[in-house]
This record gives C-alpha cells, structure tokens and sequence, in this order.
C-alpha cells in the first residue's frame, strides 16, 4: 500500500515547486515521493495561489489608481492656484 501524505505535506511540496521553480522530478525525488503524485499535487494547488497573487494584483492596483486620482487632482489645484497668483501678482 502506498504511503499516504498530509495535506500539508502535499501543499508544501507543491509550494516548492509554484513559488521556488523547482523541477518536479528533483524535488519528488528529493521528497522521497513518486513525480506523478507531486505533479498531481503541483495540478490541485496551482489554482489556489495563482487566484491569491491575481487578487492581491487586483488590490495593488486598485490602491495605485486611487493615489493616482488624489495626486492628480492636487496637481490640478496647484496649477490653478499658480494662474491666479500670478494674475494677481501684478
């Protein structure tokens, strides 16, 4: 009977393999388990992280365009105020 991994055992291994590039056939060698289960591994927990990384884009770029907005706007007012300055100056 084959020997069964935990959870935890199979996201960490998978871990190694999505974030660190590390190829499958070394590290399942490396791990003690057989390729095709880690790459079965790799396959159930790609979805998951790529999801997380797209959504923590999504935040990232939603923060960059709100500050973005403000520091036009500042901008805007500032050249306002620099025209009527210096209409007024004279």
């Amino acid at each position: 009977m084959p020997p069964r991994y935990t959870n935890e055992f199979k996201e960490e291994a998978a871990k190694q393999i999505l974030k660190n590039g590390y190829p499958i056939r070394e590290t399942a060698e490396r791990l003690g388990v057989h390729p095709q289960s880690l790459s079965k591994w790799v396959k159930q927990y790609r979805d998951p992280l790529t999801h997380a990384k797209e959504d923590s884009k999504q935040q990232e770029i939603l923060k960059l365009k709100k500050e973005l907005k403000r520091v036009t706007e500042e901008r805007d007012i500032l050249k306002k105020a620099a025209v009527y300055f210096a209409k007024h100056q004279s």
